[in-house]
């Protein structure tokens, strides 16, 4: 599949190309190689928050490349983060920050937004999760962010749960992601469906809005593409 549009990444007119039927991770672009739904979320960001460049964002989990890599370079408040559960909380690694997502070291009511791309679903206690994210957003903030709606209308699932020695113990079939910084990739822990707006609204108190998109012209199809924005109450 090829087809010619505008891509939202790079702000270039590319070629996006896919030669796999499974768009999600394969319908890339040929410049700054994003796919769907990094290109569904920077459009999000750039509809809902156009003044992006000047807010301060914390990105978890940042890609190399796509919408990351457009928010590092442009961003001048840009804070990337990433978790080793092995380093001291806080500590800057390798040009990264350690941040556990259930327990992070930042201050309340610090980040304008707050990003994730297909993070949730690999968190162990996502509604810890959601009220720290909650909790570091200023007023008026959001958390802006993809994750797999896979149960879609079914009720979300807890695929895995920490054992009594804080090891992965599986309640479904094992499930892992692929994980830049561990080859050994990232296990699932949940499998959301719509509902996940009744879970984040109970642990944070933030309502989000899922944003469906489909428009080739930016490269945008795919399935799972949905994007979420959490909003903190004024």
């Amino acid at each position: 599949m090829n087809f010619r549009g505008i891509c939202p990444s790079c702000n270039k007119e590319v070629v996006f190309r896919s030669r796999d039927s499974w768009l999600r991770d394969n319908f890339y672009c040929t410049n700054c190689y994003s796919i769907p739904r990094e290109r569904a979320l920077m459009l999000v960001i750039e509809k809902y928050y156009p003044n992006w460049k000047e807010l301060k964002i914390h990105e978890s989990s940042p890609e190399t490349k796509g919408t990351s890599l457009k928010l590092k370079t442009y961003c001048s408040a840009y804070t990337a983060s990433q978790y080793y559960n092995d380093a001291e909380p806080g500590k800057s690694i390798n040009g990264f920050i350690n941040q556990n997502l259930e327990n992070q070291t930042f201050d309340d009511n610090c980040f304008d937004l707050v990003i994730t791309q297909d993070v949730m679903e690999h968190v162990v206690n996502p509604e810890k999760a959601f009220a720290e994210i909650a909790r570091t957003l200023k007023p008026g903030g959001a958390h802006i962010f993809t994750v797999p709606l896979v149960n879609k209308f079914q009720p979300t699932e807890r695929w895995a749960v920490l054992d009594e020695n804080s090891n992965i113990k599986f309640l479904k079939t094992p499930e892992y992601h692929g994980n830049p910084i561990d080859p050994k990739g990232s296990p699932v822990t949940m499998h959301w469906g719509f509902d996940i707006v009744d879970h984040i609204k109970s642990a944070s108190g933030m309502d989000t809005e899922i944003i469906y998109m489909d428009d080739l012209h930016y490269g945008i199809r795919a399935e799972f593409i949905e994007v979420l924005v959490s909003r903190k109450l004024q």
